[in-house]
């Protein structure tokens, strides 16, 4: 029998927090992972607060099985010490991958985590969600130990895409629970689960093209073997698009994924630029130079928010129709510019850099 409707937002444990009716729009441009079994990585966690939106603690693939409990513990002692980290007041989030739900470890994971630090703990991040009975499981569990632990606000859950089940899925994925913060594009495992032939962790490929049409000669004859321009294309655009419809509907929000060649800094923030402007709010990080350019380019331009509030003020009422700069806007236009606007205001209030930049365009008005 299907779950009553009004049983929705009901606690899934007795004494567990009410879930959330809606999910918060915190800034989270860059999500950068870190090894907390590392002490090297650990010892910077410290003075990276208040520069990144997310510090997410990692257990899953990159740390080996033997280390996997040192992780763990790291994380807790890391949230403990750390000042300012996490939790719905602190200038940093603090997310984590756990282990994925079939492995020796997940289990051992979410209830260590839940119990020691779910007050500063903000979103859990479940790896290869495969559908709705995933969500379902981890839904139930949190509750049970935010119950035990005496929380007062539930941990959100972010799932990553990373099986074909799972794309397939996704709609019923977004929907399974009101933990449900948002999904990211797991683009590796992705895409080894459909035999794409690509061994890159995201970001294009030189063999996946179009190619120009052939030129003709004075009498109209393809000339096949003369050269011809190429255009790559991205072989992710139909999966974050399809996310992005997904989140949208269920009022969640879709995130890039990692992108694996560190020293490729241009074709990083190609890739981070596409999904921003497709409707992502974030992508990882998976080095602090990457840090830098998902900040910058998952803001929104100067110039851009400038134009978003002239047409804003312009339009008044939002109804009708103006003519600014020889292009005509009209209430659909207002519509984008408010999205605009909305993640400028956002990100001013954490970022001292931007709110300077996008308050002296009031001052130039």
């Amino acid at each position: 029998m299907t779950r009553p409707a009004k049983d929705f937002f009901a606690p899934l444990a007795v004494g567990a927090p009410a879930p959330l009716r809606d999910i918060p729009a915190r800034p989270s441009r860059a999500i950068h992972f870190f090894d907390p079994g590392n002490e090297k990585m650990a010892a910077k966690v410290p003075d990276m607060v208040g520069t990144v939106d997310v510090l997410l603690g990692n257990l899953e693939d990159a740390v080996k099985a033997e280390n996997k409990e040192k992780s763990r513990q790291g994380l807790v002692d890391i949230a403990k010490a750390t000042a300012n980290l996490g939790s719905t007041s602190g200038p940093t989030q603090l997310w984590t991958r756990v282990n994925s739900l079939d492995s020796p470890w997940g289990l051992d994971d979410l209830v260590t985590l839940v119990t020691e630090i779910g007050d500063k703990l903000d979103v859990i991040m479940v790896p290869k969600v495969q559908g709705a009975e995933d969500i379902h499981y981890v839904d139930r569990l949190l509750a049970q130990l935010e119950a035990k632990a005496g929380l007062d606000r539930p941990i959100l859950v972010h799932a990553i895409l990373e099986t074909a089940r799972g794309v397939a899925n996704i709609e019923e994925i977004c929907g399974a629970s009101p933990r449900m913060q948002g999904l990211s594009l797991g683009p590796a495992d992705l895409a080894a689960d459909r035999r794409m032939k690509t061994t890159r962790v995201g970001g294009g490929h030189p063999g996946y093209l179009v190619r120009q049409d052939p030129t003709r000669d004075d009498l109209g004859v393809p000339q096949y073997d003369a050269e011809r321009t190429t255009y790559q294309q991205d072989l992710w655009h139909y999966t974050i698009a399809r996310m992005v419809d997904a989140c949208a509907m269920h009022g969640i929000y879709p995130y890039y994924g990692p992108f694996g060649d560190i020293k490729d800094v241009v074709a990083c923030e190609d890739q981070f630029r596409n999904a921003f402007l497709l409707g992502c709010v974030g992508a990882w990080s998976l080095h602090p130079v990457q840090i830098a350019i998902a900040n910058r380019v998952f803001s929104p331009s100067v110039e851009d928010v400038a134009h978003a509030r002239r047409v804003i003020a312009a339009m008044g009422d939002g109804t009708g129709a103006v003519m600014i700069d020889g292009k005509m806007e009209d209430d659909a236009s207002v519509k984008q510019c408010q999205v605009m606007v909305a993640l400028a205001d956002e990100l001013a209030a954490i970022d001292p850099e931007l709110k300077k930049q996008y308050d002296a365009i009031e001052l130039e008005a």
